[in-house]
């Protein structure tokens, strides 16, 4: 079962007198929560497919009306919802969207399972103890690309090595030229395959019943598995209280037909889910986040120890005071008092656009920050036109500018 919820709101509104310290952050955090947890009440699409490839839709709890239909997988469908609403419906197997150098992403983080077999029972064995990087690491024999074997990492997999998993070099690689080496190709490791795609197109006025008021469309994902599935034993039913408090209520607020499943996977915000919840199984949260902002910010200062040493030796400054390192470090936090300092410029910095054609009424939409994506997890649309909102995905391309520096005052 996949479940769609999506909840209409307000435009951000930003205040500027903003307090960007660590007690400032959680206070904003505590906010933002109370308004998820008060206002933002979600509607959702219910989508089940049978053995014979039909598909169920529910539309649930929304303004324009709640009912539910059958269609067709593979055939695009025009429906009408009891409010006389016409949305657009496809449900089944499309050429994947977006362009995703996933060994260069793997690559990056260095994560074993794309390129090594790992056994299930070596957890520690996944991110290795090496540091994240842009650019290949000099000695890194681990993960750097061997010509000897160009689709390493695209499916070919080898045998963990004896011995130390870990680097103990200090400078970035460069080739004969004297260039750094990318840990990307620019191979998208997608192309020509197939995705399973639940494809909707709403017309704003079904979702909201203040379309004129309501111009960001907050959306999320998840997928459910009936609990009679042997592969997902290992994922808990109620993850753990001190993460998720709430995790009891919300138990409590499942339907009868929700009370069948098992919740495996959320995606709002694709980074924060990978790479910041780290797809661990007691954080699928979903949109309801806001308990991992402390593991947020640590997670962060561990990353930019990586990545940011990488964009200033490219000429680039970094918003990760990373001491002017010249290579990329491994270091981890157990305090958020001690990360937070090093992560503050990237959480709280605008996100720049390239231009304004996106905004071509001038309208004063004030661009995002980091927070403001990463919590709640949710992949925000808006809604600044007739026709389509836009979306804030896009994220395999785009979460790395997240570490360069803009201006700041």
């Amino acid at each position: 079962m996949y479940r769609i919820l999506i909840a209409p709101d307000r435009r951000l509104e930003r205040r500027g007198n903003d307090d960007w310290s660590l007690e400032g952050l959680l206070a904003y955090l505590e906010g933002v929560k109370d308004k998820y947890l008060s206002v933002l009440k979600p509607s959702e699409v219910r989508v089940t497919v049978d053995q014979s490839n039909r598909t169920s839709l529910c539309f649930l709890n929304f303004p324009g009306g709640s009912f539910s239909a059958v269609i067709e997988t593979n055939r695009p469908t025009t429906l009408q919802s009891p409010g006389g609403h016409a949305i657009q419906a496809f449900v089944g197997a499309r050429s994947d969207a977006i362009f995703n150098d996933l060994p260069g992403f793997f690559r990056s983080i260095n994560y074993a399972p794309q390129f090594y077999h790992v056994p299930h029972t070596m957890p520690d064995a996944r991110e290795l103890r090496i540091p994240k990087t842009f650019l290949e690491l000099e000695g890194n024999d681990l993960f750097n690309y061997d010509p000897q074997q160009p689709d390493w990492g695209h499916g070919p997999k080898r045998d963990l090595p004896p011995g130390s998993l870990t680097w103990s070099g200090n400078r970035f690689r460069k080739d004969e030229n004297g260039n750094f080496r990318f840990v990307y190709s620019g191979k998208d490791a997608r192309a020509g395959q197939n995705c399973n795609a639940i494809i909707l197109e709403l017309p704003l006025a079904f979702l909201t019943d203040r379309p004129g008021e309501h111009r960001i469309v907050n959306t999320w994902g998840e997928s459910w598995v009936l609990k009679a599935a042997a592969k997902v034993e290992t994922i808990p039913d109620h993850p753990l209280w001190i993460e998720h408090p709430r995790v009891w209520l919300d138990a409590s607020t499942l339907d009868e037909d929700l009370r069948n499943y098992k919740l495996v996977d959320t995606d709002g915000q694709a980074f924060a889910d990978a790479a910041l919840s780290e797809r661990e199984d007691n954080r699928q949260l979903g949109a309801n986040n806001f308990w991992l902002a402390p593991h947020f910010i640590k997670r962060l200062a561990h990353l930019g120890w990586g990545f940011g040493p990488s964009i200033t030796a490219l000429g680039l400054a970094s918003a990760f005071d990373h001491d002017n390192s010249p290579v990329s470090t491994h270091r981890t936090y157990a305090d958020v008092v001690d990360a937070f300092p090093r992560v503050r410029k990237i959480l709280f910095q605008e996100l720049n656009m390239p231009d304004d054609s996106w905004n071509r009424k001038g309208l004063p939409i004030p661009l995002r920050r980091p927070i403001d994506i990463f919590i709640p997890n949710v992949n925000s649309i808006n809604w600044i036109r007739r026709g389509p909102g836009r979306s804030a995905g896009g994220w395999k391309t785009r979460w790395r500018p997240v570490f360069c520096r803009r201006s700041w005052t």
